[in-house]
């Protein structure tokens, strides 16, 4: 498994283009970023160049999700909202190639029942594996815990097996948290057995405080095992913040990873 730095919390006291080579220069195999578009796509697509290195993941356009609304995948009277950001989406990733988008669930809004919101969810991830399948872009859907972000509509893996079992689409996968999941006290190994052969990305942060591997209690030993067991060959996309020592000083558990065979 490689190893992608998520440059939306990781090299951020350089600007976003920056940050891709500065990604590189540290050791890591690729790149993520949460939502990339006040960066022109062509400008990103000359950074990548630059470095060398792919694009992992980024991010379906989410609304006022991050400023602590609903978003708009999961909420009815969004639905045309959605449709310009998948559209937004589409455009940016035709350009920088992206292996993976992800769509983040939302919040459940007001006034919306969950069996209203998770009909909406399941009828827009059909319709983003549909339009990305064509581009050769895996589609990913997101458990996020409910302590972070309350109200949050998928948390759990039980809840994203059941949502994928109604998307139905080859194209659609789940991308699995590793902090999140470790934030409601789940067993990261029950989960990932659950989700086997349906897991498209895996995200890691250390816990409690979601910073660098290594710097809570969290023993990724086991979680790392299962997913070899499980047959998952993708990306581990560090998502962490790094504390006020900034990124470089975080990176000591990189080799480490890296020794051990985490990036083989």
């Amino acid at each position: 498994m490689k190893i992608a730095a998520n440059l939306s919390l990781l090299f951020t006291e350089q600007p976003l283009h920056a940050r891709v080579v500065a990604a590189a220069a540290a050791g890591f195999d690729g790149v993520e970023i949460q939502f990339p578009y006040e960066l022109p796509a062509l400008q990103l697509q000359e950074a990548l160049q630059r470095a060398g290195l792919p694009l992992v993941l980024i991010n379906l356009p989410a609304g006022d999700l991050m400023s602590g609304g609903a978003g708009l995948a999961a909420v009815p009277a969004r639905q045309a909202a959605f449709d310009a950001a998948l559209q937004e989406a589409l455009t940016y990733a035709a350009m920088v190639r992206p292996a993976c988008v992800n769509v983040l669930p939302g919040r459940l809004a007001e006034g919306v029942s969950r069996e209203q919101a998770l009909a909406t969810l399941v009828g827009n991830l059909r319709k983003t594996a549909e339009a990305f399948e064509l581009l050769g872009i895996r589609v990913l859907v997101e458990a996020i815990n409910p302590l972070d972000m309350p109200g949050f509509l998928i948390n759990t893996p039980a809840q994203l097996d059941a949502l994928l079992r109604a998307v139905d689409q080859r194209n659609c996968l789940a991308q699995y948290d590793l902090y999140h999941m470790a934030r409601q006290g789940l067993d990261l190994v029950t989960g990932i057995e659950l989700l086997r052969g349906r897991i498209g990305h895996v995200q890691v942060a250390d816990c409690p405080g979601r910073g660098a591997p290594g710097s809570g209690q969290l023993d990724f030993a086991a979680p790392l095992a299962a997913l070899q067991r499980s047959g998952y060959r993708g990306w581990l996309g560090a998502e962490y913040r790094p504390g006020e020592a900034g990124t470089l000083a975080s990176l000591s558990w990189l080799a480490d990873w890296r020794q051990a065979g985490g990036s083989s």
